[in-house]
């Protein structure tokens, strides 16, 4: 493989984002890029430490006091949402990290397709809300997406050397969450200390309270769809405490090859740059007698509902999974906030989902799959009034 000369890290301030541009100082890789949100002084510090040619962020406040704090350096400051697009168009890195959190990933998503020969995803939204659109405007540019959501490299590993057809199904691990084992009963007084004391990971806070719902798992369910091109009632949940298998593939002949290793994202990071060839280690070695033991459940459904609302919204398609994200967008914000009950994410989103089923299904191109989650936002938002 040619080496990487370039990169940029899209969501630069977040857990992947960060654990990224490690990656890319153990790798001596050229930080072209930098795009977040609205840290400015977490983005200064990031800026200083790699010196890459242009920053972003999205607040437009926040990027005016970037600039003046770089105001000593050559870097270029750009603000405001489309401002990240304009950016990968005039840097074109060799690969595009996108780690932005939610549905604002996507459109930097379909701009990197554009711009660079390979796109690292691990905002999931993008394939959730518009995978096969995603997946045609990648091939039509020839850029690669390689997965970086722990899951889905581990997928992409174990399928590497196998013909498509041989694959009998995916098991997707899951961690549980902090809740594994919870009555529905049980689930009704969880607090929101609770819900962000995930067991395995260290993550930010959306992402650990998807872990604790469900949520998450749901999404890699529609994202593995889209990106193998696997049904879902081929794709298997199994809840690995341990998280040190990542995910499996059942070949035709029950062999089952897994990918393991101690949860580190920077493991699925540094594979997606250096692939098909492998670098040095990113992350600690794994240690299986330490551990011991390795065990494994099914997910209950019937206590973490938003799993099963997942596979009904994938097979519905359209613009249903976007609704999904949407309105879990806004109920785990109102969570966070402290507005909501836990139990009561799951409930208003398979609310708006079933109201906006039949529009939802009927959805086809980019513009009205957006139209249609964004109706499923307001809607979300008007019922937490």
């Amino acid at each position: 493989m040619k080496e990487q000369q370039t990169i940029a890290v899209l969501g630069s301030t977040g857990s992947v984002g960060m654990q990224s541009l490690d990656v890319a100082k153990a790798m001596h890789l050229k930080v072209d890029l930098l795009a977040a949100g609205s840290q400015s002084k977490a983005m200064e510090a990031q800026a200083r430490a790699f010196s890459p040619r242009m920053c972003v962020l999205a607040n437009e406040e926040a990027a005016k006091d970037l600039k003046i704090r770089l105001n000593d350096t050559s870097i270029k400051v750009y603000g405001g949402e489309g401002a990240v697009c304009d950016a990968l168009a005039e840097c074109a890195p060799d690969v595009a990290v996108n780690a932005i959190l939610g549905e604002a990933g996507l459109k930097p998503t379909l701009a990197a397709i554009a711009s660079c020969r390979r796109l690292a995803l691990s905002n999931k939204e993008s394939m959730v809300i518009a995978g096969e659109i995603v997946r045609k405007k990648a091939q039509e540019s020839g850029c690669e997406i390689i997965p970086v959501d722990s899951e889905h490299s581990a997928i992409f590993q174990c399928l590497q050397g196998n013909a498509k057809r041989d694959v009998k199904r995916l098991l997707l691990t899951a961690s549980g969450g902090p809740f594994f084992g919870y009555t529905k009963e049980q689930l009704k007084s969880v607090t929101k200390a609770q819900t962000l004391a995930h067991p395995t990971w260290q993550m930010g806070q959306k992402i650990t309270v998807d872990s604790a719902t469900m949520m998450n798992k749901g999404f890699e369910i529609i994202e593995a769809v889209r990106l193998f091109d696997i049904p879902a009632e081929r794709i298997e949940v199994l809840v690995h405490r341990q998280s040190i298998i990542h995910s499996a593939v059942e070949y035709i002949d029950h062999v089952v090859m897994a990918q393991m290793g101690v949860p580190d994202m920077r493991t699925c990071v540094a594979y997606a740059i250096t692939y098909p060839s492998r670098g040095q280690a990113v992350s600690a070695p794994l240690d299986l007698a330490s551990i011991g033991t390795l065990t494994f459940a099914r997910p209950d459904e019937e206590s973490f509902p938003l799993l099963k609302m997942a596979k009904e919204a994938v097979a519905q398609g359209g613009a249903v999974p976007g609704v999904l994200n949407a309105a879990n967008e806004v109920a785990v914000a109102a969570f966070l906030a402290e507005k909501i009950s836990f139990c009561d994410i799951a409930s208003l989103v398979i609310d708006t989902c079933r109201h906006f089923e039949a529009e939802g299904k009927a959805a086809q191109d980019l513009e009205e799959i957006l139209n249609v989650s964004a109706k499923g936002r307001a809607y979300a938002e008007a019922q937490l009034n």
